[in-house]
């Protein structure tokens, strides 16, 4: 029966940014904040152009009015002959005044409504000035030339003022803005629609690896071709490969995980079936005795088994790995699971001895795990010694923090180091029972710690010295020396006493 699908539920918009609204937004908000202040810069220069000729005009008149002033017994007069006079007021649009004041300031001719500028102190003969003002209100542009009475740099000045209204320059500035801004109506909705339409474009192959990648089968994990893909989507293609390929190996880890565990946990269990049939055919009730204390034993190391691969599986777990990290006292742990394996040294009759620093030995880490790597070092230790034999749990400081187990066991072989850190191997003649997952896990959770993992033989004889160097926190200076070794169980005599 084939299994149910699961059904995906569809993914809530709302919580989504959209790349491809988000670069439209940052392309067409700079375009709408910039329209408007080309619009005041287009006015501006608009007017500046439309001055120009006329401006050119009113000096014009100027120079022809002050050509034909007349200076004569104190007196200023205008020959401006009645034809040049109606043509100068003969305007459609414009309403335009003439002045000529006397140097005593009298007006000698033309409209008393055009008030006189301030003459400022570098005034120049000849020279056309130009100024805005109002007349009834309007706004007028005056063109004015002064005009020496007499020879000489003190003679005094008689001014002659042209001026006129600005509708004509209105007109033309709005023809010229209106001859601009006319085709920016239609550029930009267009440039608008370019955009979004080169956009798309531009995005296309975001799409097609959505659809190449939806194409995929569930299982494939083969890293994506990168070939001829945009320069902007590599970088993010070749994490996505990276990942993948991270995932693969981790999958590949379970499933020889799976497979192990399976083939490992078959051997016990089928010893158990054969040793409760053997019970059940049994009449004798010391031999019924026995094989239930087999079945029991049995139990206990299958038991140990399944702890020692969930230990294993919590150790490799990405969950685990970010769990909880935080200050550790390598001291507190080593004395609290060394109490913990006292039973385990007093049924063997072993020399269980602690030796601490006296001070705090920190680091950032994971304490139950922490907990679990000690535990193993040890109980291996305890295990491959023989009875009678001796074990020393230590912690040392220095550059790095270190936890030291020391036995007078049978030892590892300097080709068999390695070896041991895998799982299930199991050195041969060892004649001590256990999963071959102890120094597996001890060497995972290292791992996970940045901690180094070493075997040495026993440097004070037979056996074998565990170390393990972890970063110490803060990287503090070394702490006074070690204490006096701490006997773990009770001294001898008063076990032997008991």
């Amino acid at each position: 029966m084939p299994a149910p699908k699961t059904r995906t539920e569809p993914a809530d918009p709302s919580q989504f940014n959209s790349l491809f609204g988000e670069i439209l937004d940052w392309m067409l908000a700079p375009l709408l904040f910039l329209w408007p202040i080309s619009i005041a810069v287009i006015y501006h220069i608009a007017n500046n152009i439309a001055d120009q000729p006329h401006d050119q005009f009113l000096a014009q008149n100027t120079r022809t009015i002050a050509r034909l002033v007349n200076i004569a017994d104190d007196k200023t007069t205008v020959n401006l002959p009645g034809p040049a006079r109606e043509m100068l007021r003969h305007d459609e649009e414009d309403a335009v005044y003439y002045q000529v004041r006397g140097f005593d300031g009298e007006l000698a001719a033309g409209d008393a409504e055009l008030r006189p500028p301030a003459v400022p102190g570098d005034a120049q003969p000849d020279i056309v000035y130009f100024r805005d003002d109002e007349i009834n209100n309007e706004e007028v542009r005056v063109a004015y030339q002064f005009v020496r009475a007499g020879k000489g740099t003190n003679a005094p000045l008689i001014l002659v003022q042209v001026a006129e209204t600005k509708n004509k320059r209105s007109i033309h500035a709005s023809r010229i803005i209106s001859g601009v801004l006319l085709p920016q109506f239609a550029i930009i909705p267009l440039a608008v629609i370019l955009v979004y339409l080169g956009l798309g474009r531009g995005i296309k192959p975001l799409y097609r690896l959505q659809r190449l990648i939806e194409r995929r089968r569930p299982g494939d994990l083969a890293p994506i071709n990168t070939r001829g893909m945009p320069e902007e989507v590599l970088p993010l293609m070749v994490a996505f490969n990276d990942m993948m390929a991270r995932l693969e190996q981790n999958l590949q880890a379970q499933q020889r995980f799976i497979a192990d565990a399976a083939h490992q946990m078959r051997t016990p269990l089928t010893g158990l079936k054969m040793q409760t049939d053997l019970a059940l055919n049994e009449t004798d009730p010391e031999q019924i005795h026995r094989s239930l204390q087999q079945i029991s034993d049995s139990a206990d190391r299958t038991a140990h088994l399944i702890n020692q691969l969930l230990a294993l599986a919590r150790a490799e777990a990405s969950f685990e790995k970010l769990h909880k990290v935080e200050p550790v006292n390598l001291e507190l742990v080593l004395r609290d699971v060394s109490r913990d394996l006292v039973p385990q040294a007093l049924a063997k009759r072993i020399d269980f001895g602690l030796e601490l620093t006296g001070w705090p030995l920190m680091i950032d880490g994971n304490a139950l795990q922490l907990r679990e790597l000690i535990k193993n070092l040890i109980d291996n230790a305890i295990k491959y010694t023989p009875d009678g034999g001796k074990v020393t749990a230590r912690t040392r400081a220095g550059d790095f923090a270190i936890v030291e187990v020391e036995d007078t066991g049978i030892g590892i072989a300097e080709d068999e180091r390695e070896l041991v850190f895998e799982r299930f191997f199991r050195s041969l003649g060892s004649g001590a029972e256990g999963s071959g997952l102890g120094l597996s896990i001890v060497r995972e959770i290292a791992e996970l710690h940045r901690a180094n993992v070493l075997l040495k033989p026993n440097p004070r004889g037979q056996g074998t010295l565990a170390q393990v160097f972890f970063p110490r926190r803060g990287g503090g200076a070394a702490p006074a020396p070690a204490q006096p070794r701490e006997v773990l169980p009770a001294p001898r005599a008063e076990e032997e006493a008991g």
